[in-house]
């Protein structure tokens, strides 16, 4: 099995390196991640500039590509340019801080597996509680089991996954619960600052929800300890609405 791995947190993250190290041994592995810390970009991708790669070696061994633009960049070269064969599995992570919620929106790391799930090939986003003393490796063990779990399932290609892991369920023996995304508003404040020049600038809070909600998503079961799995589609049609505006009465004026 080939298996691309990427993330938004940058090559040299050792979230990424917790995850390679696991990944090496369910499969052959290439790697392709932003140069750069790129959290919080999305799905952006470049093409108004030409992006640029270079080899990043571990000692003699070549341990991938650090591609100066996006997560998204970095799959899509990863798959097009600089995997020897087309990949069966892309992993994005483990990237330090949840992407839960919606989160999952503004999130490089899940853009990553998205743009993946774009080619057809099975996906999967991993993020860690952020944490001043992240233990990557155990968040790596735990993760690699749920995408044994996953790929056991047989997933269609192009499936697409979401995996939290809270910092409760570094020790002992997780529960994993499978949820949907939570869609509930929260990091809408700013507090706004002046600089030494007497310019107003605005720092994101990202406050919490300001009461839990009481269905189950991805945000209640972290708070619970959990290790979340949210299987995700990116076709944001509402074919609810399809027939009905098919049959609207369109009245546009003709042009001259």
């Amino acid at each position: 099995m080939r298996v691309l791995l990427t993330n938004d947190d940058g090559i040299y993250a050792p979230g990424l390196a917790a995850m390679e190290k696991q990944l090496r041994g369910i499969g052959d592995l290439t790697v392709a991640a932003p140069s750069t810390e790129q959290s919080g970009v999305g799905h952006a991708i470049t093409f108004l500039t030409p992006l640029t790669a270079k080899e990043v070696f571990d000692g003699d061994r070549l341990r991938g590509w650090a591609v100066d633009g996006s997560p998204a960049d970095s799959v899509k070269l990863g798959i097009g340019e600089f995997c020897p064969e087309r990949p069966t599995l892309v992993v994005s992570g483990i990237n330090g801080g949840l992407n839960a919620g919606i989160n999952v929106l503004y999130s490089g790391t899940v853009a990553a597996a998205i743009e993946g799930a774009f080619f057809g090939i099975t996906s999967i986003a991993v993020s860690l509680e952020w944490n001043d003393h992240f233990n990557f490796a155990r968040a790596a063990e735990i993760a690699i089991d749920v995408i044994k779990d996953l790929l056991a399932t047989e997933p269609a290609a192009g499936s697409l996954f979401n995996v939290n892991i809270p910092t409760a369920a570094l020790s002992g023996l997780p529960e994993v619960r499978v949820v949907p995304m939570s869609i509930a508003r929260y990091g809408e404040a700013f507090e706004r600052r002046v600089d030494p020049r007497g310019r107003s600038y605005y720092w994101a809070t990202n406050d919490p929800p300001p009461a839990p909600s009481p269905h189950e998503s991805d945000v209640t079961a972290l708070a619970a300890g959990a290790v979340t799995v949210t299987p995700l589609h990116f076709d944001l049609t509402r074919r609810d609405m399809l027939a009905s505006l098919a049959s609207c009465p369109w009245q546009l004026r003709a042009g001259v």
